[in-house]
């Protein structure tokens, strides 16, 4: 061979060895396992696979494709090891969750006399924070405080970041209080911690503090806000966020499309939606799905069905957010028919399918989707899928068959489950079999307020009021409250809240004017308080008076009072299922005003037209 081939060869060969390192990293962060399989089939033709350099990056690659194994037998092949090397290694254990061979590895790591260094430490602590590893987090940071590791500003924030996301905060308090300059990113991780554990008040006050705040830090404090159930400071936030520069991203929106969803504010949801579109997020295939749940939550089941029918591209996301849509709506017939367009159905897409059945009464096309999912899709039914035939058979009061699935059916049953049982029996007036259900219910969980409140009802029909006061003072004793009825109305942009006889609104002279004005042009149509759901030992009298201030007549008497006839329908958000009186009252109010009124309340929608509802009086 002539020198000069010769020198060509070597040149080829010292580039290709330099090539490998860079190319197996781009396959580890592509995921592409096929490619890097490849890559290593080349390396060893060419007789590098002896490199330390190229080994180490063939260990990052399968680790990083979840092949442990793999890279595992690659680790053990080297001759030469070094801190990199070793880190990777326990880097590739920490993403595939195997933290007892890290806790080995680390034993080994010190017996070929290589002591782990803080950057070893951050990787398996960052991986502790993630996954929730408080056990490992723990031992980690006793070999930091042993080994007198010098612990820098990134270590820190590591040990602060695992105590956090393992919901230890008054630990990660302690050490973050320590710290002299707080970064971003600590800072953030603290915020996220606090909103996990419910303390987003505390999350708040460290947001307050910081200086300057990037995208990723009002992220998650907006998320905070949108998962501890307060989805009004969450939409406030990003009215701030935009004030002061920063732009959202999709994960900012999610946070906020699932606020305003949770909120059921309709006009919100509307400048969300320009939101999205004048941040160009209209082709992002998890924020249209979104969308669709966030109109469909609001009460307006066109804009989720616009959002779905302009959507490109669709997955089984968007097709089971449309039929959950039109089930909470009432339009089972078009959650069925959308739901025999699919293709690939998974197993919420049956449980959102079954919802439907079940709010509209359709017993044996349940049953038949039922068995399909099982015989013709291979799907294991869960808990979800029995609690919604539970529902189903209960609310068509064949409730010996709800009670024979629950007995025969191979789990346990949960709470929700003897809690549709129960509440079906309370509908149809099965009060022996819903006491069962309710005591079955209390000792899954002692401290439900439904179960409690359904045996004092039970009780109160059968006015045994001895009985009445044993479940009050059981109540008492153990410290739990009857969840009190709300209802919630947005003006112009304003959330409204009431309660039960609620006279603290700035309008309360106005709106009970309007009430007694109401409930007079209704009785001229035939209207007359249905007291039978008034369960207190009172007279005639006082039970009208109780019934007639219920919150959503008063949510709606002022919707009356700020909107004109033949603008949008009154939107009305209740936390507890609407009862007998109010949903006759609604029906009455909205043919004698000629308005459309919708209510959402605690399992399903319901809108009022010229004196009918769309749940058919089925709920």
């Amino acid at each position: 061979m002539a020198l000069s081939e010769l020198m060509e060869c070597k040149n080829t060969l010292w580039f290709a060895r330099f090539s490998f390192p860079p190319l197996l990293k781009a396959a580890s962060k592509a995921l592409a396992l096929r490619e890097g399989v490849e890559i290593h089939g080349l390396v060893c033709k060419l007789g590098f696979d002896y490199d330390p350099f190229v080994q180490t990056a063939l260990v990052g690659m399968y680790g990083a494709c979840r092949k442990i194994g793999d890279a595992r037998l690659v680790f053990d092949k080297m001759s030469q090891r070094d801190i990199v090397t070793w880190d990777i290694m326990i880097d590739g254990y920490c993403q595939n969750g195997l933290f007892d061979d890290v806790l080995v590895l680390l034993e080994e790591m010190r017996s070929s006399n290589v002591e782990p260094d803080a950057r070893v430490f951050t990787t398996i602590l960052s991986a502790c924070g993630k996954t929730g590893n408080l056990a490992v987090g723990k031992v980690i940071h006793g070999l930091i405080s042993e080994n007198n590791v010098i612990a820098d500003s990134r270590l820190q924030s590591s040990l602060i970041s695992m105590y956090a996301g393992c919901g230890c905060m008054d630990l990660a308090q302690d050490l973050y209080d320590k710290l002299s300059q707080k970064n971003l990113v600590v800072s953030t991780a603290m915020i996220s911690g606090y909103s996990k554990v419910g303390q987003v008040e505390a999350a708040r006050s460290i947001f307050d503090q910081m200086t300057n705040k990037d995208l990723v830090c009002w992220s998650a404090m907006i998320s905070g806000y949108a998962e501890s159930n307060r989805p009004q400071e969450a939409l406030k936030l990003l009215d701030e966020m935009q004030a002061s520069g920063v732009k959202p991203d999709q994960v900012t929106m999610l946070s906020v499309i699932s606020a305003c969803a949770n909120l059921g504010a309709l006009d919100q949801a509307k400048i969300i939606h320009l939101i999205v579109d004048n941040y160009r997020f209209r082709e992002a295939l998890p924020v249209n799905n979104a969308l669709i749940d966030m109109y469909a939550k609001c009460g307006y089941l066109d804009g989720a069905r616009g959002v779905f029918g302009r959507m490109r591209r669709k997955n089984v996301i968007s097709w089971t957010s449309m039929i959950n849509a039109y089930a909470i709506h009432g339009e089972a017939d078009q959650a069925l028919m959308l739901f025999r367009q699919m293709k690939e159905p998974n197993w919420i897409t049956f449980v959102a399918v079954l919802y439907a059945c079940s709010h509209a009464g359709l017993v044996d096309e349940g049953q038949r989707i039922f068995s399909s999912m099982v015989n013709e899709y291979n799907i294991t039914p869960k808990l979800e899928h029995y609690g919604c035939m539970v529902d189903l058979y209960g609310r068509a009061n064949r409730l010996r068959e709800a009670l024979e699935l629950v007995e025969t059916m191979p789990m346990a049953p949960n709470v929700v489950i003897w809690g549709s049982l129960m509440a079906a029996c309370r509908i149809h007036g099965e009060f022996e079999l819903g006491e069962f259900a309710a005591k079955r219910l209390l000792e899954l969980d002692p401290e439900h307020d439904g179960a409690y409140v359904f045996l004092s009802n039970f009780y109160a029909k059968g006015k045994r009021w001895e009985n009445v006061g044993e479940v009050r003072q059981l109540m008492k004793h153990k410290g739990i409250l009857k969840e009190r009825g709300h209802s919630k109305i947005e003006i112009n942009n304003d959330i409204h809240e009431f309660l039960t006889a609620d006279k603290s609104h700035k309008h309360a002279d106005d709106i009970y004017a309007k009430l007694d004005e109401v409930v007079c042009k209704l009785k001229q149509v035939g209207y007359a308080p249905n007291t039978g759901v008034v369960l207190i030992d009172v007279d005639e009298d006082e039970k009208k008076d109780v019934v007639l201030l219920h919150s959503e007549k008063l949510a709606l008497c002022y919707g009356l009072l700020k909107s004109k006839r033949g603008s949008s329908p009154i939107h009305i958000i209740k936390n507890l299922r609407i009862c007998e009186d109010c949903h006759n009252f609604m029906k009455l109010a909205s043919k004698v005003f000629k308005r459309e009124i919708v209510v959402r309340d605690r399992t399903r929608f319901h809108h009022y037209r010229d004196g009918s509802c769309s749940c058919k009086d089925y709920w």
